[in-house]
């Protein structure tokens, strides 16, 4: 991930999805080459501050997020509450999927999307076809 402020962005990221940095190199400028966060459950995120001289930008200096990642926590409802006070946006508030998961989408402080969801049924393949409509 790329982001502006990525000193902020791992701030953000530790309060909120409780990652933990396992990482960092930093230059005598403050600026981040390379940090790794480790998520837990064998999901870490490597990210850096942006090097426009480089062509390395995020999402704010681009116009828009080009990815967005799924988090699968144990309450959706409490992350999703937890980012919004802590500077994200709800773009898509917290509801009952029809693929067994309860999720939203927020926008970070730093232009990233975040799919933030919890299993609330095991659903089949074809159940979760059906329920969309496409079999």
């Amino acid at each position: 991930m790329r982001v502006k402020n990525c000193t902020a962005a791992i701030a953000f990221y530790v309060e909120v999805f409780g990652a933990n940095e396992t990482f960092r190199i930093q230059e005598p400028s403050g600026r981040i080459g390379h940090a790794e966060l480790d998520f837990g459950k064998n999901f870490v995120v490597m990210l850096s501050d942006e090097y426009p001289e480089l062509g390395i930008v995020g999402p704010q200096s681009t116009g828009g997020a080009g990815v967005g990642m799924h988090l699968h926590v144990d309450d959706a409802d409490a992350y999703l509450a937890r980012a919004v006070q802590a500077g994200g946006t709800m773009l898509r508030g917290p509801a009952d999927q029809p693929h067994g998961e309860r999720s939203g989408t927020l926008r970070d402080p730093f232009g990233h999307e975040w799919y933030i969801g919890h299993t609330i049924e095991e659903v089949s393949p074809e159940e979760m076809k059906r329920r969309y409509g496409s079999i």
